[in-house]
């Protein structure tokens, strides 16, 4: 069940506050003590004393999905709201302060979405960007890309959420009709949407008898290393794709670091694998049997570079990225398309943060967890991705999380700042605590040890208190 953490910095204190998340799911779950609504990996099934109408109701609303609101993934913003997410149609209002669980709010209402992802993009003014996939509607699936502008309602408490003005961008067609990729975010600039349409795909048809079949939905994720990814250049405002058509090898990304845009090029950073190993990973039977025999694929920082505007002239096998500071290279196919090959900046790591003032722009640094052939990290690190300079943080028998990054009010330079991360610590006698680390020197300014257990998360959001 989606477990929300919060520490809140003040005075030169620090508060530790931990609630489930009590959606229906959670009220379902805990009335029944056990689990009666299904997740992507685990399928659940009525009780075998109920009557056959039960058991065919149950079976039905398989058949069709209702997803969970067990969000258990990210928060968002939606002008002044917070949300609890994951990446189905479903997302919960929740009080960033006291972690209290309120409004269930149901995509659909606003836009036909099944899946939106749980890492949207702010601009400068507070508008929200965000994308998912519409599946099989009016016989088409597609990817939507949407806006939630800030909250112009005003400071009242009556005012409308924002999300309810919602403002459809544009749509990308799905190569598949019933087999659209999966994705867990995407790039955005000043200029532009990326999104990367990757082989890793999700069979609706699979998911729809996955209850019969008494297999989990995750089983119907499928990889396909034959087939090629799909690179989308949206422009925000017309909302079209650029004319060029990018390509590249078969892989599976999960986060974007960020994207920018320089001399003609649309530049973006991602961690990419070569498989989808690491999505089993995380079933339990693997973690703790800590088996060597069962191994995922290295994790890759890569660069790629897009060149956005094209001479039609040029011949094909011609590279046409002309940026001096990356090997990323885009050559022209006898079909005009461009077969993009990125520049790998460092390799076994994860969950990318960076200052998100730069979200967008061209940036030096990034901050991420150091993953090997585990799934759980043991180091965070501050990797320069002009020098190539790497700076890591770790302690014995400790198992840090995602590390976040906050800017110095009116600090001068990216990286002045700060670097939080909650760590579980297994040393004996010791508890967890929040670290806080200097950002430029990435050495440790303090901690608070946490007189309680800490679990693993996966993402944090910072909430400024003016907020």
């Amino acid at each position: 069940m989606a477990l929300m953490q919060s520490f809140t910095f003040q005075d030169g204190e620090v508060i530790y506050r931990s609630r489930y998340l009590r959606g229906d799911t959670y009220k379902d779950n805990m009335a029944a003590n056990r689990i009666v609504v299904s997740e992507m990996g685990t399928m659940a099934y009525p009780d075998p004393g109920k009557n056959i109408i039960s058991k065919a109701i149950t079976f039905l609303n398989h058949t069709v999905p209702d997803f969970t609101d067990n969000c258990g993934n990210n928060f968002i913003r939606y002008g002044k709201d917070y949300y609890a997410t994951s990446e189905t149609n479903y997302i919960r209002k929740i009080d960033p302060m006291t972690l209290e669980t309120q409004d269930k709010v149901d995509y659909q209402k606003y836009i036909a979405v099944n899946l939106a992802t749980s890492h949207p993009h702010y601009d400068k003014e507070g508008n929200t960007y965000n994308m998912g996939t519409s599946i099989a509607e009016k016989g088409k699936t597609k990817y939507i890309f949407f806006k939630v502008p800030a909250d112009s309602a005003g400071e009242t408490a009556k005012a409308s959420p924002a999300i309810k003005s919602l403002e459809v961008i544009c749509s990308v067609p799905c190569r598949s009709l019933l087999s659209p990729s999966y994705y867990h975010s995407f790039g955005m600039t000043d200029n532009y949407f990326i999104f990367i349409e990757q082989p890793f795909k999700l069979d609706i048809l699979k998911m729809a008898t996955a209850y019969m079949r008494r297999v989990n939905w995750a089983s119907c994720l499928k990889f396909f290393p034959k087939e090629n990814t799909l690179i989308h250049v949206i422009d925000k405002k017309t909302g079209k794709e650029v004319d060029i058509k990018y390509y590249t090898n078969a892989m599976v990304v999960y986060h974007h670091v960020n994207a920018f845009e320089e001399d003609g090029h649309v530049i973006f950073d991602v961690i990419a694998y070569e498989d989808h190993s690491l999505y089993n990973m995380f079933y339990l039977n693997v973690l703790k049997e800590q088996s060597t025999s069962f191994t995922m694929c290295v994790p890759k920082c890569k660069r790629f570079a897009l060149p956005v505007q094209t001479d039609s002239t040029l011949d094909v096998g011609e590279d046409l990225v002309k940026l001096k500071y990356t090997t990323a290279s885009a050559v022209k196919d006898k079909d005009g398309k461009l077969l993009c090959q990125p520049e790998v900046l460092c390799e076994s790591v994860e969950l990318p943060r960076i200052n998100y003032d730069f979200n967008g722009r061209k940036y030096r640094f990034v901050y991420m967890t150091c993953v090997a052939m585990s799934a759980v990290a043991t180091e965070i690190m501050k990797f320069d991705t002009e020098t190539k300079e790497i700076t890591k943080w770790r302690e014995d028998n400790c198992w840090p999380s995602e590390p976040v990054f906050i800017p110095r009010p009116n600090g001068e330079g990216e990286d002045d700042g700060l670097v939080l991360t909650s760590v579980i610590n297994s040393s004996p006698g010791e508890s967890g605590f929040i670290l806080v680390l200097d950002a430029k020197s990435f050495k440790e300014v303090a901690r608070a040890y946490v007189n309680s257990e800490l679990y693993m998360d996966m993402h944090g959001y910072f909430i400024p208190k003016a907020n």
